[in-house]
Parts: C-alpha cells; structure tokens; sequence
C-alpha cells in the first residue's frame, strides 16, 4: 500500500447567483426570527466574502430553505416563457434560413412553409399564457 495520500480536490468556487441565494436565505431567515440582527449582518458579511460553496453551505445548514412567494412564482414563469420565445426566435431564423437556401437553390419563392411549425409553436406559447396554471391553484388551498 501506498503511504502517500491523494490531495483534496479543490473547493467548488461560488458565483455571484451562489451567494445572492444565500443572502435571499438569510434575509428570509431574519424575517421569521430566526436569526437576530448581529448574527443575521455577521453571516451576510461571511457570505459576501465566501470563495468556495462550503463556505457559504456552513453560513446556511442550519436554516430552511424559504418557501417561493407567489410573486417570485410569478416571476420565475415570466423569465421561463421570455426564454422559450427566445427559443422559438432561433428557430424562426434556423427554418427561415432553410427555406431561403432551398428558394436560392431552385431560383424562386417557394411558399413559406416554416410558418406552420413556427405558427403551432407560438400558439402553444400564446395558450401558455392566457390559460391558468391548475398547480398554483391547489398550492395554495
């Protein structure tokens, strides 16, 4: 066997999103009493200055994770659906460049066949948003 041990590996770095979770835990921490104004600004201070994702685990595990707000909910759905038209405008140009290369090709406008996917898409999108979520619903009750 061999005496020589491996070493460790490296801390996982954390980001700034890493530690604004972190504050968002022990903002909500302070609000339900659980941590005390001195307690609450010492670890805010630790977590701002924390390299490594242990670092910031230790200045949370002994607090629960707070429960999402129907706003942040709310919010997180919005930037989710932005995001998927974002998708969908990528793939407007992905297929729109498709059909022009295939007009170039045979020397004439050929009929804009990307508007069926694109158009069935943006519909699922558009139900998306007029139509209530049920999940939210029974959360709540």
């Amino acid at each position: 066997m061999d005496d020589r041990h491996e070493p460790a590996p490296p801390a996982l770095r954390v980001s700034d999103s890493d530690r604004d979770e972190a504050l968002d835990v022990l903002a909500a921490a302070l609000a339900e009493g659980r941590l005390d104004p001195p307690e609450h600004a010492a670890r805010t201070q630790r977590a701002l200055q924390a390299r490594t994702a242990t670092e910031l685990a230790a200045l949370t595990a002994d607090l629960p994770t707070p429960a999402r707000t129907r706003a942040d909910q709310h919010r997180k759905d919005l930037h989710d659906w932005l995001a998927e038209w974002r998708y969908w405008l990528g793939g407007a140009v992905i297929l729109s460049t498709v059909w022009a290369a295939r007009c170039a090709q045979r020397g004439e406008l050929t009929h804009y066949w990307p508007v069926t996917p694109l158009g069935v898409w943006a519909a699922v999108l558009i139900a998306l948003a007029i139509w209530p979520r049920g999940s939210d619903d029974t959360e709540d009750r």
